[in-house]
């Protein structure tokens, strides 16, 4: 059996990856991408990792492939920067393929399983490495399906960020995985390609604040301790993965830490909770001004709205910002307060067309020196696919790294699952800020035993080990 530390072994690679291309003519063209699809921000691939009991027929896999891509050609094409603007990107409809890579590995689902909580490095081995000499030259669709021990199998995508986003890719995977397992009906969705619903105004009109984009000032006349850039100093020290498993009753317990008492969302409890304690572990000065950024959908919220079937970007990043002294200082109901009205602010036509002309300036970044990002995977029904041999028993990330990461926990809908990767040294503070307000609780009600029954909290430390 392979202990939680432990690394996979090697994968066995019995062919060479293949390109999947669409099994009939697709429209060659240029695609435009939107200003929310073409931010340096999204330029990586949204990376998958689903663990399946039993295989499924990879003939069959990679037939359903080729019939999906003719719906969505613009994943078998490749992306490329603008004729008419080099700082632009485009996709090039090409039909070029996906590339699909089939793999063995020596192990079996329930191995697998103990070590789901925390990506390791050793899970790369998971995902074909594409060499390629750019981002760009990356096809926007990678798989690998890796065959195991048990008759299982390991799944693995790579999808472009700039040509989909969480609610995009888990449309596509859907379809993907409706016409291999009933390949005489269509899906229940058709996609929809252009990106025109989010096209900028000519000439561009900045209406509101959007200190998403701002960049900390390096003015030598302000005290250097309000401007640390935070992002630098966590990826100068070894990262190690978090992984924390709030059920519904935890965050229930969670909002009663907002005194007086606050009516707030599960996400806007938990990510307030979340982003306290990632600044608590930090031991930052008390005057730094800290930011959350999170990704909030906009798809119903414009004038006209983003019709169904849309799976390029839709959403924007939400800010709260407050000093470190405030949000550690209060009670949880400050941090929550600050996520709701960066909800609020961002939920309207107005302020979304605001940005996307702001994001017309391609000289922008995304202010990460000092920001947790947030970036919710649950409640995208990525946990719900079933290829025809059953759902998955383990959906997450391949990697880990300093953004955070709001999974979905297989068999629990109202579960959430917090994975964020922060230094060594703060592995064991965070874990303890983010799970006091369980004992808190405990004592207040007399009751030693949370953490034994059926629902009790766990968490897995940085060592791998269960931590209740």
């Amino acid at each position: 059996m392979l202990k939680s530390e432990e690394q996979l072994p090697d994968c066995f690679y019995p062919t060479q990856p293949v390109l999947i291309h669409p099994n009939k003519p697709t429209p060659k063209h240029c695609l435009s991408l939107s200003n929310l699809d073409d931010q340096k921000f999204l330029r990586f691939s949204i990376k998958y990792l689903y663990l399946f009991k039993k295989s499924v027929n990879l003939d069959g896999l990679k037939y359903a492939l080729s019939k999906v891509l003719v719906d969505y050609y613009p994943l078998a094409g490749r992306l490329r920067t603008s004729a008419d603007h080099d700082q632009k990107l485009e996709v090039d409809c090409n039909g070029e393929g996906a590339l699909f890579a089939e793999a063995f590995m020596d192990i079996t689902a329930e191995e697998f399983l103990e070590l789901s909580r925390k990506p390791n490095r050793s899970w790369r081995k998971l995902l074909y490495r594409v060499e390629a000499q750019s981002f760009l030259d990356i096809p926007p669709l990678v798989v690998q399906v890796t065959s195991l021990r048990c008759g299982g199998m390991i799944m693995c995508t790579a999808i472009n960020h700039c040509l989909c986003d969480g609610i995009g890719t888990s449309q596509f995977l859907h379809a993907w995985a409706h016409i291999t397992a009933k390949p005489d009906l269509d899906p229940p969705i058709s996609p929809v390609h252009v990106r025109h619903v989010l096209k900028s105004r000519c000439p561009p009109q900045v209406t509101f604040p959007h200190p998403q984009f701002t960049i900390t000032s390096n003015n030598n006349a302000k005290d250097n301790s309000t401007h640390v850039d935070i992002l630098r100093l966590l990826q100068s020290q070894p990262l190690v993965p978090t992984s924390l498993t709030f059920t519904q009753s935890h965050t229930l317990h969670l909002k009663k830490q907002c005194v007086p008492s606050l009516k707030c969302t599960t996400f806007e409890a938990l990510a307030a909770h979340t982003w306290r304690s990632w600044v608590r572990s930090l031991d930052l000065s008390p005057l730094l001004s800290v930011k959350l950024l999170f990704s909030v959908s906009v798809r119903t919220r414009l004038n006209p709205q983003i019709p169904q079937g849309y799976y390029g970007n839709g959403f924007v990043l939400g800010c709260a910002e407050t000093t470190v002294k405030d949000l550690v200082g209060a009670n949880l109901r400050h941090g929550v307060k600050l996520v709701r009205q960066a909800k609020s602010d961002v939920n309207n036509d107005d302020y979304v067309r605001s940005m996307v002309d702001l994001l017309e300036d391609k000289t922008l970044k995304t202010d990460l020196s000092r920001s947790l990002v947030i970036s919710q995977w649950a409640k995208l029904g990525l946990e719900d696919l079933d290829f025809g041999e059953g759902k998955a028993l383990h959906m997450g990330p391949l990697t880990s790294d300093v953004y955070c990461l709001f999974l979905p926990v297989v068999g629990d809908l109202d579960a959430v699952r917090v994975l964020v990767s922060v230094p060594e040294s703060m592995a064991d503070k965070f874990e303890y800020y983010m799970t006091e307000f369980l004992s808190v609780e405990e004592n207040n009600n007399g009751d030693h035993h949370h953490h034994a029954n059926g629902n009790g909290y766990h968490a897995e430390d940085h060592n791998g080990n269960m931590v209740n």
